[in-house]
């Protein structure tokens, strides 16, 4: 990769995850650095994109929305600027959950039955029986995100969801090991198992350090059979194709009792410091996290060019 190019690792962003996200800006831009690339730090802070002149690629770590939504990625290729990443339709399918659940059912990608739940004019009950999961459809991160398994929670879950739009996802509560997996340039990374100490994979159990609360054990490879492992990275990277994810992405899976996979969505800009849920994995297939970043700058720069 030329050492010349100027690469703006774009972090921050105006959403809900811009705490998370200069983490990962901060890591990504050190890490270049530590490969002898010439890159350079853009704090976003609003919905236009200021970049230093001269620039050759960026790369985008904003996540959720804008940055993750296909917003920024349309910015960036009207201003001829090459992006890592997901493109523009890619990223937009997959950051919205209905969307992208119709596009998993349609290529027959195991995932949870589902009820999209209309609260335009109020938050209303689903018809689908408890306990089930309540999501925002275009959040992440698990923002907004409930477990209910009572009648009682039920109400306060979808008034909480519809806080962020319209449309309220509400899924089939699938019990079991919670588990993600990366892909890099339809490369199948280890499956991780995730092992919140308490509750599920909420907001405080993915960043405890954002609110000196909850906490997380991770385990990669995940403690698996090569059969179950098979299955799971066959449903994920299922899932990466049939979004047409480019370049990388980390899909979010659910494993039953009985061992069958479910997949929840995929993630286009997935959390990017050393010890973040895709490089953890990568470092178990062998890739160390700044040849993991070169490798997304060179593949996407190949993408773009």
């Amino acid at each position: 990769m030329d050492k010349q190019l100027l690469i703006a690792v774009l972090m921050g962003g105006p959403g809900s995850e811009r705490e998370v996200s200069l983490a990962s800006g901060k890591a990504v831009l050190e890490a270049l650095q530590g490969e002898g690339l010439n890159a350079v730090g853009v704090d976003v802070t609003t919905r236009e994109i200021n970049l230093p002149e001269g620039t050759g690629l960026c790369f985008n770590v904003i996540h959720g929305t804008f940055g993750e939504d296909g917003d920024m990625q349309q910015i960036l290729e009207d201003m001829g600027v090459p992006y890592t990443g997901a493109g523009i339709e890619s990223s937009r399918l997959a950051f919205d959950k209905v969307a992208s659940k119709a596009v998993f059912v349609d290529n027959n990608v195991p995932t949870p039955v589902s009820e999209i739940v209309d609260c335009s004019a109020g938050a209303k009950l689903p018809e689908m029986p408890l306990p089930y999961v309540v999501k925002p459809p275009r959040e992440g991160s698990s923002v907004g995100v409930h477990i209910v398994q009572t009648e009682e929670e039920a109400m306060s879950a979808m008034e909480d969801a519809a806080k962020y739009g319209d449309e309220v996802l509400v899924e089939q509560f699938v019990q079991g090991k919670e588990l993600t997996v990366g892909v890099l340039a339809d490369e199948v990374l280890p499956v991780i198992h995730i092992a919140p100490r308490s509750g599920f994979y909420d907001m405080n159990n993915k960043y405890p350090w954002l609110n000196n609360d909850g906490g997380t054990d991770y385990y990669c490879p995940a403690d698996l059979s090569e059969d179950i492992t098979k299955k799971v990275q066959d449903a994920a990277l299922a899932a990466h194709r049939a979004l047409g994810c480019e370049i990388y992405s980390r899909v979010d899976v659910l494993l039953d009792f009985d061992g069958n996979p479910y997949v929840l969505e995929a993630n286009t800009i997935p959390g990017m410091t050393a010890s973040s849920l895709l490089p953890k994995a990568a470092k178990a297939a062998g890739y160390e996290f700044g040849p993991l970043c070169q490798k997304i700058a060179e593949l996407s720069l190949a993408e773009r060019s």
